[in-house]
């Protein structure tokens, strides 16, 4: 006696795309959790030159 495993309409391919979901979204969420912390960089340096340009003035 024999079981299947109930598959999706698209059978096997499915579960490839499962896991190309998978990657991207985790992925996704490791590019944004960097980009926070490289916008708060960015928006010190703009900060700095900022303060240095009315140092200067």
């Amino acid at each position: 006696m024999t079981f299947k495993l109930a598959v999706g309409p698209f059978g096997k391919g499915q579960d490839m795309l499962k896991k190309i979901l998978l990657a991207f979204g985790i992925t996704t969420m490791a590019l944004t959790a960097t980009a926070c912390n490289t916008v708060r960089g960015v928006g010190q340096d703009i900060e700095s030159v900022g303060d240095a340009g009315d140092e200067v003035i």
